[in-house]
């Protein structure tokens, strides 16, 4: 995994700090946060993802027809794991601050493993539904959780590159859940189980296994972090501190209202809604698209493995760039305009192969926006506890937009979903009106801050005075 990431040049990761008498090398450091953190963070998002899209491959498998599903009823199954989901995701980071990631992460990943292999069982909509329920509500506060982790201990100025590892995990779970669809499926009759539980099962167990695991592995925050020398640790923390204008660490009632009225807050919340449109519609469907261009059920899932390959790779490629451009909102901004050329592929012709490339178009495009706009938000604002409660709104809230996503592919608009796709598009358009609006709204705010730190003589050692300020703080500068 640490090989996805690049160290040769401190130059490229652009973390550096004024020098310090520590000789600490921030390659090494970096490297050593790659190895001890990126993986387990990489698997848990992964698992997380896998085993609540998977419905998606289970029902080409023949969930909706052994479970009698009709009319939007499975369409439901979907959606409705999304409410608790978005629901609980404050109240998730919240109890993350206050008990530690390394215990909380693993916990809820035991939980809704351990709700999946339930879902083997079920044997009626109602029962789908409830277990859905449950799962949505476990899962609630990984993504936030995971993203607030990594925010933690890297600098925003390092962290896209970070984040989009992580969430290639959509990808890698649309691929190696493809792939595993197509063995696990082979399964059915086996203990007089469906195919489609077989894979509800052993995705499950397998869950359950790594949380035990990563129970006993992971660290809090870079304070604990044993594996850094004294030098090293010293360093990291007063980047950190320096990389957010002394952003306040204490737990505070204030952080949290400073974070529900921050207008910002809103912005990349509302663009996260329209991402989750597109992109939760898309990596649920993408089988059931694929399978509607005429293939059978077995190669729709493997056709599944392409898009979902294309999307990792180009989420990769763009969070690098964005690090070392220290930027965000213009591969955005191409992302979203390519993932529409995608779409517009998929509604104009009727010619499979054609609709086919769309869909790896639209992967290339689509997830690596939404990748990028996590690590936007996650490292523009300022302060632990603001940082993870904002987080939590984003994408909490953010992802009713995956309710939305979850009706607007419906069987009866089989094998075009014309509607579907246009809805798509509408989403991204609007997504990146409100990305130019954003892009447009903090630069007038660094522009501002910058002009009273002339006026005022505001200079950075003063920073421990605006602690409390948080992202407001007039050295606080805003990630374009």
């Amino acid at each position: 995994m640490s090989s996805l990431i690049d160290h040769e040049k401190l130059s490229t990761e652009r973390v550096t700090v004024e020098e310090s008498p520590l000789s600490v090398d921030p390659g090494t450091v970096l490297r050593k946060l790659d190895l001890r953190l990126v993986p387990p963070v990489c698997i848990l998002y992964l698992l997380c993802f896998l085993d609540r899209a998977n419905i998606g491959n289970a029902k080409v498998a023949g969930l909706a027809s052994d479970l009698h599903l009709t009319g939007i009823q499975f369409n439901l199954c979907v959606a409705i794991t999304l409410i608790p989901y978005s629901l609980l995701e404050i109240p998730s980071n919240i109890v993350l601050k206050r008990v530690g990631p390394s215990r909380w992460l693993p916990i809820i990943m035991f939980v809704w493993g351990a709700i999946l292999v339930s879902m083997a069982f079920v044997r009626s909509f109602g029962g789908l539904m409830t277990a859905r329920v449950f799962l949505g509500s476990a899962e609630a506060g990984l993504l936030p959780g995971l993203t607030y982790y990594l925010s933690a201990w890297y600098p925003k100025s390092a962290l896209a590159k970070r984040i989009g590892v992580m969430y290639s995990g959509v990808s890698l779970a649309g691929a190696f859940g493809g792939l595993l669809a197509y063995a696990i499926e082979k399964m059915n009759g086996i203990g007089a189980l469906h195919g489609w539980s077989w894979i509800f099962l052993l995705e499950g167990l397998l869950t359950v296994i790594v949380a035990t695991a990563f129970y006993f592995y992971m660290y809090d925050y870079p304070e604990n972090a044993t594996f850094l020398t004294d030098a090293e640790r010293t360093w990291l923390l007063e980047t950190i501190k320096q990389d957010s204008a002394g952003g306040s660490k204490q737990f505070k009632r204030e952080f949290i209202f400073q974070a529900l009225r921050d207008p910002k807050a809103y912005l990349f919340m509302a663009m996260f809604f329209l991402g989750a449109v597109a992109a939760v519609s898309f990596t649920v469907f993408l089988p059931t698209i694929i399978n509607g261009l005429g293939y059978s059920s077995t190669h729709a899932q493997l056709l599944s493995i392409p898009p979902n390959a294309t999307g990792c790779v180009f989420t990769l490629i763009v969070s690098y760039l964005s690090d070392r451009k220290r930027i965000r909102g213009p591969f955005i901004l191409v992302g979203c305009s390519v993932a529409i050329v995608g779409y517009a592929m998929l509604i104009a012709t009727k010619t499979p192969a054609i609709q086919y490339s769309g869909s790896v178009i639209v992967a290339a495009g689509l997830l690596p926006s939404v990748s990028t706009l996590i690590a936007w938000s996650g490292g523009n604002f300022a302060g632990e506890v603001k940082r993870a409660v904002v987080i939590a709104i984003v994408i909490g809230f953010g992802n009713l937009g995956g309710v939305v996503g979850s009706f607007i592919y419906r069987q009866q608009d089989s094998p075009r979903y014309l509607p579907g796709h246009s809805a798509c598009i509408a989403s991204l358009c609007l997504f990146i009106v409100l990305c130019a609006l954003t892009m447009l709204r903090l630069h007038a705010l660094n522009r501002s801050k910058t002009a009273q730190c002339e006026r005022e003589g505001v200079t950075a050692d003063k920073s421990d005075a605006f602690a409390e300020l948080g992202d407001s703080s007039p050295l606080y500068r805003y990630t374009l």
